[in-house]
């Protein structure tokens, strides 16, 4: 046990540097794509002569922030979930149904991040419509995505491993409570 809470303590650790990095950048890139909405609104309406290039900057810069904040929800549980099975079920049987959709997630997630990797590597073959880019670098985002949860979910994993072994109050997830208001 003790190895495990070592390896959660250090996955832990990791997983929060990245969602606080994830955080930062995320709200910078939201104020980046709000300024050329914006900028599009003033020179189509204003000055009626539309830029080429904002609409697809505002989808590129919307994919990438939300691929930074993609692990963070799922570590804390904030995505859409059905949950009334494992409510329903004695401790044990919710722990074990949990794991095992833990796992089945993290094999779907190790299968999207090298999907993700070979759509990066082939978007290089592509440009940007109206942005002289190559489209890989908005497709990057997708395994950068996929990645930050399936590291999230590796630590999902192993504490509901600790939880399923008796041992809850050493593994369970705790976020303060506006997170947890989010996350019901």
């Amino acid at each position: 046990m003790i190895i495990l809470k070592i390896l959660v303590t250090y996955l832990a650790r990791i997983n929060e540097l990245i969602n606080k990095i994830g955080r930062q950048v995320a709200w910078v890139l939201v104020a980046a794509m709000i300024s050329s909405i914006l900028l599009q609104v003033f020179c189509r309406y204003v000055l009626n002569n539309a830029l080429p290039w904002p609409e697809e900057a505002a989808r590129g810069l919307m994919i990438w922030m939300t691929a930074m904040v993609a692990g963070e929800a799922y570590r804390k549980g904030s995505f859409v979930a059905i949950d009334m099975l494992a409510q329903a079920l004695p401790e044990k049987a919710s722990s074990l149904l949990k794991l095992l959709l833990f796992i089945v997630s993290g094999i779907v997630l190790v299968k999207l991040s090298f999907l993700g990797v070979d759509f990066f590597e082939n978007g290089f073959r592509a440009r940007a419509a109206s942005m002289p880019i190559s489209r890989a670098w908005i497709y990057l985002a997708m395994p950068v995505c996929f990645i930050t949860m399936l590291l999230a979910n590796v630590e999902l994993c192993l504490r509901e491993f600790g939880c399923l072994i008796g041992h809850r109050k050493y593994f369970e997830l705790h976020f303060s409570s506006s997170a947890a208001v989010n996350a019901e």
